[in-house]
């Protein structure tokens, strides 16, 4: 059984000179420099396995890097052929080492959305016309509907949201509780939800 042959990486000198600046770089990111790392270590042995050993990695990470440094290769020989090629080679170089977007929808509500529905849940529910005397996450995502506030809404997702749960639509604390009073706004680092709805 053949193994498969190395594959060289074409890197100018120019290059290895910016790889190895982002390798040193203080404020990099450590993937950007582990990336870098990976790459410079191709160009002085291109077999993917002693990468993979010598730096910690799987082959499989040490390959994919290797592909995506190749494929970016004949835009790293055109930015050379600029004036000034080093601004826009280390541009070129740092989008090719970076992350490609995940696939994923947007978040379904939005901040405004979750502070209103905050807002609608710190109103008496008899200000809405509702025959209770406290919410109920069920209760609470019909009134929000009602008012088109958000198209659709379970009440588990607004469960959530009260709860002090941090979602992607809403990264920081909610910013009111519900007390005997009304609503009262938290301290921002307090980390807490709406409580004891």
């Amino acid at each position: 059984m053949r193994r498969p042959q190395a594959v060289a990486l074409p890197l100018s000198p120019l290059q290895q000179e910016l790889l190895q600046r982002l390798q040193r770089r203080q404020t990099a990111d450590q993937r950007l420099v582990r990336r870098a790392s990976i790459i410079l270590a191709l160009a002085a042995d291109p077999r993917v396995a002693a990468v993979a050993r010598r730096l910690g990695l799987t082959r499989l990470t040490v390959r994919h890097w290797r592909d995506r440094w190749l494929a970016a290769s004949p835009a790293f020989g055109q930015a050379e052929q600029d004036p000034a090629p080093a601004p826009a080679l280390l541009g070129l170089i740092t989008q090719a080492l970076a992350d490609t977007p995940r696939p994923g929808g947007p978040a379904t509500f939005s901040p405004e959305q979750i502070v209103q529905l905050v807002a609608v849940a710190c109103e008496p529910p008899a200000q809405s016309d509702r025959p209770i005397d406290h919410w109920t996450s069920r209760e609470l995502a019909d009134e929000v509907q009602k008012r088109r506030i958000v198209p659709t809404i379970s009440p588990r997702s607004v469960g959530r949201f009260l709860k002090g749960g941090r979602t992607a639509a809403a990264p920081e604390p909610l910013l009111a509780e519900r007390s005997a009073g009304g609503c009262r706004r938290l301290p921002p680092a307090s980390g807490r939800g709406l409580r004891g709805l």
